[in-house]
């Protein structure tokens, strides 16, 4: 007998029969992603407001990406311990104080700081969310319900800006925290009200076993390679999101509501991107389709750059070069999220956790690399720039790592 059952019994007990809405987990995803990009478009009023420079408020969001960083490393383990239900409530908890602390901010320190522990609340959703449809479905049905799910919160973050865009012209930018905190309360209530403990607690997880996973993967060049490479060509496309409103407004002399469009088209972009890798894959080798679909970025992220240098940007060519590197992106990231989870099939949890932090954490620093100077459309077009060229040697070394690793295990057999 079990000495530690806890409260995972009923899921246990009932196997695929326990049913908790997909809308529902959806909906508790998206709130950790949308926190994020519903802001964006609001950062040159709350700067105004708040007297903070271009590079300050761009930090509003940088730090919210590092804490969707280092949460992914945290919950996971925190809720194989002490289970899925009181830990992401935690979260949601977490989420909805921390709304509020930024609401009444009274500074730019203090909204940063309120950001901050606003993304290690939300986090919690984007981690447990999966692991509870793992919990509570066959692996056929597991495979159809993240699918959905990933549809949601890929669709998500293309509308946020546009609802945050327009929050911040009518109620002023505050509104979007009063907005994120009215989120929390409704994830709580249906958290508590809806989803019961699905997990098995596991007293075994320590702090050295994960140590000795992680550090086991950090030593294979593949897959620092493939992770390193995957966060520089997905999330650096998160220095144009935090820079966007400065081009559009400031530098271009748009109006705000043009800024959420902006920031639409990326994530269509985006979505196009991964629709064609699921054609591609199967057909044309998954290694040879990253290194292809990130030239491809590259060469979109150099007209971009060639526009910003030259002092030649406009919004059309803009849009069409970020639009053509996204979807790069978007062909490249499942194809190195594979391949990096699949370098050693023991870990692959961990393999996938620290590959998720991994993209947080660079996008965090191309984030705020992008608020540097004092031309926002050349910092962000350079940080991209520069960000898909280092992807491509990392994609190129952790191939012919995984080459030599090949040839070596086929010259012992």
């Amino acid at each position: 007998m079990n000495p530690h059952p806890g409260p995972m019994t009923e899921a246990r007990r009932f196997g695929t029969k326990l049913h908790i809405p997909i809308w529902l987990l959806g909906l508790i995803t998206f709130s950790g992603t949308l926190a994020m990009h519903i802001f964006v478009p609001a950062l040159p009023a709350a700067a105004t407001d708040l007297g903070a420079s271009i590079g300050e408020m761009q930090l509003t969001v940088s730090l919210y990406i590092f804490g969707l960083a280092v949460g992914q490393l945290i919950y996971g383990p925190l809720s194989d311990r002490y289970g899925r239900r009181p830990v992401l409530m935690s979260g949601l908890v977490l989420y909805t104080i921390a709304g509020v602390a930024a609401l009444i901010s009274p500074g730019v320190h203090a909204l940063i700081v309120a950001r901050l522990f606003q993304a290690f609340g939300g986090c919690a959703g984007l981690v447990i969310a999966r692991a509870i449809v793992r919990d509570t479905s066959s692996p056929d049905e597991t495979a159809k319900r993240l699918a959905i799910m990933n549809l949601m919160v890929t669709v998500g973050p293309g509308l946020a800006p546009i609802l945050g865009g327009a929050l911040a012209s009518t109620l002023g930018w505050r509104s979007i925290f009063a907005a994120l905190c009215a989120l929390g309360v409704a994830n709580l209530l249906l958290t508590w009200r809806k989803v019961p403990e699905t997990g098995t607690r596991n007293i075994e997880t320590s702090l050295k076993s994960l140590s000795r996973d992680y550090l086991g993967l950090l030593a294979s060049r593949s897959f620092v390679g493939y992770s390193i490479g995957g966060g520089c060509a997905t999330t650096s496309m998160y220095a144009f999101t935090a820079s966007a409103p400065f081009i559009v407004i400031n530098e271009l002399g748009r109006p705000a509501t043009e800024v959420g469009i902006c920031l639409a088209l990326l994530i269509f972009g985006y979505w196009i991107g991964s629709m064609i890798a699921t054609r591609l894959i199967g057909r044309i080798a998954m290694k040879r389709l990253m290194v292809i679909s990130n030239l491809v970025s590259i060469a979109a992220a150099l007209v971009f750059f060639g526009f910003a240098a030259t002092d030649h940007l406009t919004l059309l060519p803009m849009m069409a070069s970020i639009m053509i590197y996204t979807i790069g992106a978007g062909v490249a990231s499942p194809n190195a999220l594979t391949l990096a989870v699949s370098v050693n099939p023991k870990v692959t949890g961990s393999a996938s956790g620290l590959y998720g932090s991994t993209q947080m954490a660079i996008g965090a620093v191309c984030s705020a690399l992008s608020g540097i100077g004092g031309d926002p459309g050349l910092a962000a077009a350079t940080v991209i720039l520069g960000a898909s060229v280092l992807a491509q040697i990392c994609f190129w070394i952790a191939v012919a790592a995984g080459n030599v690793r090949r040839e070596g295990l086929a010259a012992e057999a």
